[in-house]
């Protein structure tokens, strides 16, 4: 029998459900890969952005976008494109001053948010299972105000992307002439899905079609839109796509600035 609970002031009853959800499927499944996933990708990041070695190819200018720009005086000079202002501190990495730029990008991305707000903080977990927390504010205290800094990580993440471009560009020098390789591909096919994840973000799709009460009287700025939200409904693809290609291009770098292999050359 059915235990039910009237609301005073109600003439319908409402069921009183004891557990914490009806949901049979394996619901905490997807939360537990996100978990793994992203943990894997910080732990992998973070021990590669430390090491301080194995970031440049001298011979085929490959330079791992983990160390791009590098700016630390332990740089390689033709690593160093930008000069190298910073001391060579072991708490300092190559790209200091575009990693927290990236970092806050993703950290504030919609589709990140909801990923990690249920994978780490059970924030719910799932829909229809109750919030791991006994309250919620929102993203209106500290820290999570610092969303609202979205618009301007996006800002600088289309300046790092194009800082990425120039190094899969001159990448294609070999010596004195040219050269193509199997990481020529993967460095410029990693930077064609930054760019598609970058351009797929909201606040791109907003900032192109925003507050336009007429398409009509803006065609430039209504076919951006269109091509941004096709992206954007892949935005959560993209976003996982790019984290895969970025350790796939820092392995690969780092294979080859090792010696474990050679890489494989098809021109040059």
């Amino acid at each position: 029998m059915t235990t039910t609970a009237t609301r005073p002031g109600s003439a319908r009853a409402r069921a009183a459900i004891a557990a914490k959800t009806l949901r049979t499927d394996r619901w905490w499944f997807a939360p537990l890969i996100t978990f793994v996933g992203l943990s894997a990708w910080v732990i992998y990041a973070t021990v590669r952005v430390f090491m301080h070695k194995w970031y440049f190819v001298e011979t085929y200018h490959y330079l791992t976008p983990f160390y791009s720009p590098c700016i630390t005086d332990r740089c390689v000079p033709d690593a160093a494109h930008f000069g190298t202002p910073l001391p060579s501190f072991w708490l300092i990495p190559e790209a200091a001053f575009t990693l927290p730029f990236l970092l806050l990008f993703r950290l504030t991305c919609y589709y990140y948010r909801k990923a990690y707000y249920r994978a780490f903080w059970l924030s719910p977990p799932a829909c229809a299972v109750p919030d791991g927390h006994k309250t919620y504010s929102g993203e209106t205290r500290f820290p999570l105000l610092g969303q609202n800094l979205h618009r301007y990580a996006f800002y600088a993440a289309g300046i790092i992307s194009l800082i990425n471009t120039w190094d899969a560009i001159i990448a294609f020098r070999s010596g004195d002439g040219f050269g193509f390789g199997l990481g020529n591909i993967i460095l410029v096919g990693n930077v064609v899905m930054l760019w598609a994840y970058t351009l797929s973000c909201h606040s791109c799709r907003h900032i192109a079609g925003g507050r336009l009460k007429h398409f009509s009287k803006h065609p430039v700025r209504y076919r951006f839109w269109t091509f941004a939200s096709k992206l954007n409904a892949r935005h959560m693809m993209l976003a996982w796509i790019t984290l895969g290609t970025l350790a796939l291009t820092d392995f690969y770098i780092m294979a080859l600035s090792a010696g474990w292999f050679p890489d494989l050359r098809f021109v040059g």
